[in-house]
């Protein structure tokens, strides 16, 4: 998958959680699991992660913002930062693959 693949579904994601309340966004992911908004922030995590390890520079945790709120940001925001850093394809390939897991599950 490309770049674009990658932005697809970085899109496909934010679209279904954009108008989410913060009691969605604290509902399980699934019973007894993390929150929703624990789940997209791992998933920012890993991308912000892969954006790093592109550029070469230590990977920095990502802060989690008070406000769940701005989780679908966060992530489009991530997800530019590893497609500016040129990833190659098997790189945003996994990213995407990961991406499209956790819109499956939430």
């Amino acid at each position: 998958m490309s770049g674009a693949e990658l932005a697809r579904v970085v899109d496909l994601l934010v679209n279904q959680v954009a108008q989410w309340t913060p009691a969605r966004w604290a509902a399980a992911s699934a019973p007894g699991g993390p929150s929703r908004a624990e789940v997209v922030h791992a998933l920012a995590q890993r991308l912000a992660d892969l954006a790093a390890e592109t550029e070469g520079v230590p990977r920095r945790d990502l802060p989690r913002l008070a406000n769940d709120l701005a989780l679908p940001d966060q992530l489009r925001v991530v997800a530019s930062d590893l497609l500016t850093a040129g990833a190659p394809d098997g790189l945003t390939h996994a990213a995407a693959a990961d991406v499209a897991q956790v819109r499956a599950t939430l």
